[in-house]
Order: C-alpha cells, then structure tokens, then sequence
C-alpha cells in the first residue's frame, strides 16, 4: 500500500477512537486491553486539540471535560461510522490496532493518525520485533521465547535449567515478560532459578498474556525511553524527541504508569547528557528502528544501559500513551511522550498539532 501525507489545505475535523475492540490471540500470545480503552487519554486529545482551534468531532454535543466518553467514539465498526457520519475526515487512532481491525475499512476515505493495522500487529510481537532489529544491526537485549508447554522449536519454560539458559546466552539475574506486553504489566525480575519458574507459572496461569513469555536479559543501568516520529516535508527524517529518563523503579522495574504517574519518576535528559556519546548513538539507532517497522506515527522505545554503559533496545510501542495535561485535575498526567516534547520546546498542545500534521491515508490505485 501506498500513503499519502495529509496536505495544507485537507479539512481537519478529527475524531478520537479508543479501545472496545478486544485485539485476538497471535499464535499463543494475547494482549491484555487496558481497563477504559485508552479512553483518558483519547478525552485529553481531543480537549487538548479544541483549545488549539482543532474542530473536534464528539459523541455529545456539548463534551464535559471530566467525562472520558463525551469525546472519544469506541473503535467499532458502529463507533467509526458515527464519527464519520457527524462529520470526521481525520480519525485519531488512540488503540490498538491489528490486521482485521474495523479501522481498515477507512484507510482510503478519511485521514488517520496512527498505525497501519497490520504493522501494528506485527510490531506488538516483542520478541519478533526485537530479532528484526538486531538483523538490521540495531542495539538489541538478548532474549528467548518460551511455552507455558512446548510448542515446534519453542521450549516449555519448565524443561529450562539454569545451566539451559546459560547456553542460550541468558544468566540471572532476568527479566520474564509478556510477548504482547503493555507498559511494564506482566513483567518481573527474577534474580534466581527458582524465581523465573515462580514468574513464568504465575504469568501462564493469569490468562492475561497467552501462552507464550519472553525471557530477556537484564539491564542494571540508566533506562531511557525515546520517542521517535515523522516530520512532514520531503525528505524528513524520522525526528526523535528529547531521551526521558526513568527513575526510582520498584524491584528493577519501572511501575506502571496506572500504579505511579510517570511525572514522577521521569526526567527529561540535559542537552549535554543527550550529546554524549552513548545517548547520541542510540538516538540515531532508534531513529533507524523507527525505519525498520515503517511506524507511520509516534512510537516509543524503551532503552537500557548495561554494565558498560552501552544502551539495548528492548521495548518497541507502536501505541505509546498519550495523556497529557490540560483537563481538570489532570496536571500530572504527561505522558513520557509529553514529557520528551517538552524537552524540545513544545507543550502537549504542540505535541498533538505536529502529530495531526502527519496524518496519512492509502492512495487510491
């Protein structure tokens, strides 16, 4: 498929989606939706959009700004028609996404700000996304994929001995996490042997995840997380917003943000530390990530240090959180995207206006 990037004089009356549309299960793995669909951060889009002089298009004539649902229209096939039937030329996909999604049948007719489904789905596979990373040559964590039971060349975690994941390259201490993850959710340190059967045994048992688990080496050093987006004009490459950096995490694990805002424990990185070395290269390498999976807007990657102080790879989001500040009694709600824009000089209501700038649609044969 071909896109095409929204022009100067396109009419802009968006209208914000968010999750009712469980994504399926891909080959063992699930992913857990999130309680309310991303329906918070779809109502500070939208609201952060109107002030800026955005039309916005809502469910309800007159949205109150402490109501999620007043300004964002489920992702269902009757959810999108609404909005299109009211008037939206641009939908802003605030969801998940996958190959199959009712957001397909707009592709050609209405502007989107988000991901092509099927890239989505096929970025959401961690592990997957990860080793077409490292064939590129991209600073990647070491991991393997195990089974909740054996599946072809997928071993079941309990037939993995610690001297087993020691000739896979993998000694403890360890992180366990889901293959299709969401934020830091499902993801455990594990320090000994006894610890990953534990983690692993109580992950299978959830449901939550599916039946399939990474198992990643892990990092003690500094975590960043990079923002990385498109930029309109010919020949513009991708532009990655200021490194965040994460702070005060919990058992060698960055919290949740629905557990601990994260304008708690992020610090936008000084213009010397981003001009270091280490730093500098991996912005470049997430730039070139962002390339590799044809993200067609904002993503985040998440980055650890190792004992050398060299940064790997090892979270790609196709949909990183998008809440910001601006509603009442939501000034802590920056999102680390939000966070990283302020680090260039935007605030969130700059943020949003450069992600609509992007906007795309498939180009009719």
């Amino acid at each position: 498929m071909i896109v095409e990037q929204i022009d100067r004089d396109a009419k802009r009356r968006v209208a914000i989606i968010y999750q009712q549309v469980p994504p399926p299960v891909f080959d063992g793995a699930r992913k857990d939706p999130k309680p309310g669909g991303y329906s918070d951060s779809g109502a500070d889009i939208a609201f952060g959009l109107r002030r800026r002089g955005v039309e916005i298009v809502t469910p309800v004539a007159e949205p109150d700004a402490n109501v999620d649902s007043d300004w964002v229209f489920p992702d269902t096939t009757e959810g999108l028609s609404e909005a299109v039937r009211k008037g939206a030329t641009v939908i802003w996909a605030n969801t998940v996404l996958f190959e199959g999604h009712p957001l397909e049948s707009m592709l050609f007719d209405c502007w989107i700000v988000g991901q092509m489904p099927e890239r989505q789905q096929r970025v959401d596979d961690k592990y997957e996304t990860n080793a077409v990373l490292r064939a590129r040559g991209l600073p990647v964590a070491a991991s393997i994929i195990v089974g909740a039971n054996a599946q072809g060349d997928i071993p079941a975690f309990e037939s993995l001995t610690q001297s087993a994941l020691a000739e896979r390259g993998l000694t403890f201490p360890l992180i366990v996490k889901p293959v299709r993850g969401r934020g830091s959710q499902g993801v455990t340190l594990v320090d000994n042997h006894a610890q990953f059967v534990a983690a692993l045994a109580s992950l299978f048992q959830s449901g939550a995840f599916g039946s399939l688990a990474i198992v990643e080496a892990y990092l003690p050093g500094d975590e960043l997380t990079l923002t990385v987006m498109t930029q309109q004009g010919a020949n513009a490459g991708p532009l990655v917003l200021s490194p965040v950096r994460r702070l005060n995490h919990v058992d060698g694990v960055a919290p949740y943000n629905g557990t601990v805002a994260v304008t708690r424990n992020s610090a936008v990185l000084t213009a010397a530390e981003a001009a270091s070395p280490p730093v500098a290269a991996l912005m470049n390498a997430c730039a070139r990530a962002f390339e590799a999976i044809g993200a067609l807007a904002p993503i985040r990657i998440d980055c650890r240090a190792n004992l050398r102080g060299d940064y790997r790879i090892f979270d790609v989001n196709m949909k990183p959180n998008m809440t910001g500040a601006g509603r009442p009694g939501r000034s802590d709600q920056d999102s680390l995207s939000a966070i990283a824009a302020r680090g260039i000089g935007w605030d969130y209501g700059d943020l949003l206006e450069a992600m609509l700038r992007t906007a795309w649609r498939v180009r009719r044969a």
